[in-house]
């Protein structure tokens, strides 16, 4: 075979080639045409009007999964925390029906401020950086078993970083970035994340219910449940729980003297 034939033989594979690869793209390009599922437009509207932050707050994978779910009729149309209210109104228009009320954003924050210097350790952990593991062992290395246990479990499972460490090493929450999706509260295992309004004054930064003097040996800026907030400020809705002071946040009176004097100075400014 000479050099003419070898290169025709060449040139004819080629041929070969280029027009499978045209007919298989045609056929590629029909099958995704007429073969294509088509969305549902009102999935399309719903996803889109979803903060597409995929926390699973309302219980499903994502957002694209809340909206076909939606968009059926079989769910609530007011899932979505981290959407809010102005999400709220976009998916009842688009499903032609009333927005129900959700009334005030509610946050999460952390109810303890006990760290080193504070608080009292019964033991020195290095095990994983994980709040879940060192709870595993006696309930955490904190002698107060209500409290912060530091290891930033919650900040992994945030989806928008509204959680991170203060100057001095205190997990807090950023109630401005927060979108109220419940994570941190889920991974919690103290259950010191707990809500609280947008709008709330004040905190009790402590979540023992351990009687006062347990709680003083324990940690010197945990709540005693004294009282002296209720007396001082008996309009400002602290109300003493399991020998701890929580706060009704539907009475708008004065709470600045129940902070002020509060003995272990536990109540924080939000």
């Amino acid at each position: 075979m000479d050099l003419l034939q070898e290169l025709l033989l060449i040139l004819y594979a080629l041929i070969g080639v280029a027009g499978l690869g045209i007919l298989f793209g045609i056929g590629l390009s029909l099958a995704s045409r007429f073969l294509a599922v088509q969305k549902n437009e009102k999935v399309e509207l719903i996803e889109k009007a979803l903060p597409q932050v995929n926390c699973g707050a309302c219980g499903f994978a994502g957002c694209a999964a809340y909206a076909e779910a939606v968009a059926s009729g079989n769910v609530e149309i007011n899932l979505c925390t981290p959407g809010g209210a102005e999400t709220l109104k976009a998916i009842a228009h688009i499903m032609s029906v009333d927005a129900p009320e959700i009334g005030e954003k509610k946050v999460t924050q952390v109810h303890c401020k006990g760290g080193r210097g504070t608080a009292e350790y019964s033991f020195e952990y290095s095990g994983v950086k994980d709040c879940n593991a060192l709870f595993l062992i006696g309930g955490g290395n904190k002698v107060c078993k209500y409290g912060c246990l530091g290891l930033g479990s919650c900040i992994k499972v945030c989806p928008v970083d509204a959680i991170s460490y203060d100057d001095i090493g205190l997990v807090v929450v950023d109630k401005d970035v927060c979108i109220s999706c419940g994570k941190c509260i889920d991974v919690c295992p103290t259950k010191v994340m707990r809500w609280i309004p947008y709008s709330a004054d004040y905190i009790v930064a402590c979540n023992s219910n351990d009687k006062g003097p347990v709680t003083k040996r324990a940690c010197k800026v945990g709540c005693i449940g004294c009282k002296i907030c209720e007396k001082k400020s008996p309009e400002g809705g602290y109300v003493i729980t399991d020998f701890l002071s929580v706060i009704d946040y539907s009475q708008t009176g004065d709470r600045n003297e129940g902070a002020e004097k509060c003995p272990p100075k536990c109540i924080i400014k939000n």
